[in-house]
């Protein structure tokens, strides 16, 4: 096996991707065509083709015939009937490319037995600089699936492997064993890979220019994605990129196994495919091996997310950029472990007016320092993990460019401007499926369309300090609810290739609830969803609508919440919450997490105050709570030239600082 230069080479030819002088890592190939088929197929008439260095040649593949080529092969066109197949040897693929754009691949039906990952040259003319590269195959295996991945350029420690790479899908700019600068990757046909760097790899891609028209086939692996950083060990950077996508999950950026991916400086947007396969369900599935559409039961529709961090420890950070998608998601992280994903001075999108900003699950981290958020549903989707949005202070970037080996330079970081995070969120801030804890601070500034944290029945925390300027501002001004999931089921499905269909609906439940034997609601519970603000001015209600009782198996949920030096207007009670719709179905899909809430006693649904050193409540309408504790210097007021009074399980009651009540109370403004 012999090494190849370090040095690269000018790509617009298109027949290599390093030194020609120097001889490809690939072992050697016979210059030649060769006819296969089937034992019925007829034999078929090949026309003399020599290799690259001749032109004006056609090749011509009739109806019924199957010309099998087994090397690299330049012609001026590709003739192929319908019903005409071309292809490689076993082990190897096949990708097309006119005028240095990959294309013809058309993806094979989900239901073939292979989860339809292969990909086929599609019946057509094709005129130009026609180029048919015949490569080594790069399997990829995802659950029990393997996905033959073809890719213009494939890195590994070794650095570049020509032998399995698309050297004429590359045009311009230079190409080494370390870096790529100035590139421009463009696909046509569906499920083509751009940059696939792997292996324990350390490579930079500077300036690519990337855009990718056509379907993927899925994007918890890679299948059809602009750039793929794999395997422990691997760095990939990409600086000053800019990738324009659009297709059915032809996502931008993949992060797996273990891999550490640093974007910079770059411009990254995924726009929805037009055409979702025919044979793909109408609802969609949970199956993470066939899913290509986003879960409707998270409220919002699209069939491509920007980018995807998943494996085990993997990191993602993006810089300096701007990330968006048109629905679905922008920053998504999922079918991983303990991963931790960044952003610093960026902007994360939905263009569509559909989204979320990230996704967190499976544990992860997730960093938001000095962004911008202009999201069409949710800032973040919460399935229990941590995240922070906040300031980017030169300490605290300089911190994760340490912790996260994020490859800042000291003129780097030095050029990074302290920034405030801003949200801009259609309808909510965070919306959690699953226990887990976001803290905000810095002069984070929170706006949404509706409520700003929606808790389903889950320990979903929040620590908001006010003390350097963070604000929430919910648009319809509740800015805590605590609601019972009504999130629809997946249901199991059999003779399809998929084992689940998103065909649940949620009905609204229409009897009280029933008074749990065992749920202490006066108390904190470690299953409680808690919020805690410090330094801040809040306008806005809170509101806990836990049925409990055993609905959903759910005997109860306290909505804890501590205020210190801080001044809260509103309601804060326990409620009866009503969708719009008795049923949601996909045609709904719209109406989950939209409610209405009336005031109503507690029942398995506490409410716990405590309202800290300087803080201040003003009541603006009936309050029911379970347990209210004030210090020594806080208190609880009406609006100007109103009233409040304090009922204890009927009992009048005044309120005084330094007490503690429990039981059934009632704030009442008169």
């Amino acid at each position: 096996m012999v090494r190849r230069s370090s040095e690269g080479t000018n790509t617009s030819q298109g027949t290599s991707l390093l030194d020609r002088e120097v001889a490809y890592r690939a072992r050697p190939r016979a210059i030649l065509l060769a006819v296969a088929g089937l034992a019925a197929a007829p034999t078929l008439a090949v026309p003399t083709v020599a290799h690259a260095s001749t032109g004006g040649k056609t090749i011509r593949v009739g109806s019924g015939e199957t010309l099998e080529l087994t090397a690299t092969t330049r012609v001026n066109a590709l003739v192929i009937a319908a019903g005409g197949t071309i292809a490689a040897p076993a082990g190897h693929s096949l990708t097309l490319t006119v005028n240095g754009v990959e294309t013809g691949a058309k993806l094979s039906e989900l239901t073939d037995g292979q989860g339809g990952a292969a990909t086929a040259i599609a019946p057509g003319t094709y005129r130009g600089t026609v180029v048919l590269t015949v490569a080594e195959e790069t399997a990829v295996v995802f659950s029990d699936l393997v996905f033959p991945f073809r890719q213009a350029v494939f890195v590994d420690a070794d650095g570049v492997d020509e032998g399995k790479s698309v050297p004429s899908d590359v045009r311009g700019g230079r190409v080494t064993h370390t870096h790529a600068d100035d590139i421009t990757l463009l696909s046509r046909g569906e499920a083509f890979n751009g940059v696939y760097v792997s292996g324990g790899a350390d490579y930079t891609v500077n300036r690519p220019r990337i855009g990718f028209v056509g379907n993927g086939r899925c994007d918890f692996i890679g299948y059809g994605a602009a750039v793929v950083g794999t395997g422990a060990g691997t760095t990939l950077v990409l600086d000053g990129a800019t990738i324009r996508n659009e297709g059915v999950v032809r996502t931008a950026v993949i992060a797996d196994a273990t891999a550490n991916v640093v974007v910079k400086n770059s411009t990254i947007h995924c726009g929805d495919g037009d055409t979702v396969p025919a044979e793909y369900p109408a609802t969609g599935t949970g199956d993470t091996r066939y899913m290509i559409t986003v879960p409707w039961m998270l409220g919002i529709s699209g069939n491509v997310r920007a980018t995807n961090l998943l494996g085990a420890s993997t990191r993602a950070s993006y810089i300096n950029s701007s990330i968006s998608s048109e629905k679905w998601g922008a920053l998504s992280v999922d079918g991983g472990s303990n991963c931790t994903l960044t952003a610093i001075n960026s902007r994360i999108a939905n263009t569509g007016g559909e989204g979320y900003g990230s996704y967190a699950i499976g544990k992860v981290t997730e960093h938001f320092l000095g962004c911008t958020f202009d999201v069409g549903d949710y800032a973040l989707i919460h399935w229990g993990s941590s995240a922070h949005y906040g300031d980017s202070t030169k300490a605290a970037v300089s911190a994760l460019n340490d912790s996260l080996e994020l490859g800042l330079t000291p003129a780097e970081l030095r050029k990074l401007p302290v920034r405030r995070t801003v949200i801009d969120a259609g309808r909510f801030m965070v919306l959690w499926y699953a226990a887990g804890s976001v803290t905000i601070d810095g002069g984070t500034q929170v706006r949404t369309g509706k409520t700003a944290f929606i808790s389903k029945a889950v320990a979903g925390s929040v620590s908001v300090d006010g003390s350097q300027g963070a604000s929430i501002k919910p648009g319809n001004g509740v800015v805590y609810q605590l609601m019972d999931t009504d999130r629809p089921s997946s249901v199991a499905v059999t003779g399809k290739a998929w084992k689940t269909e998103m065909i649940g609906t949620y009905t609204e439940p229409t009897t009280a609830a029933t008074k749990s034997s065992t749920w202490d609601t006066t108390s904190a519970q470690s299953t409680d969803a808690q919020a805690t603000f410090t330094d801040i001015d809040l306008k806005g209600d809170f509101y806990n609508s836990v049925l409990g009782g055993g609905n959903a198996g759910l005997q109860g949920q306290n909505l804890s919440l501590s205020f210190t030096r801080s001044s809260v207007r509103g309601v804060i009670s326990a409620t009866t919450a009503k969708h719009r719709v008795s049923t949601i179905t996909i045609t709904e899909y719209r109406e989950i997490s939209e409610v209405t809430n009336t005031p109503t006693p507690v029942v398995n649904n506490g409410v716990v105050v405590t309202l800290g050193a300087g803080s201040t409540w003003t009541v603006t309408g009936t309050s029911h709570l379970s347990a209210l504790t004030l210090a020594s210097d806080a208190s609880v007021r009406a609006p100007s030239g109103r009233t409040v009074r304090l009922t204890v399980d009927g009992t009048p009651t005044a309120i005084t600082a330094d007490a503690s009540y429990t039981g059934a109370l009632t704030l009442t403004v008169s």
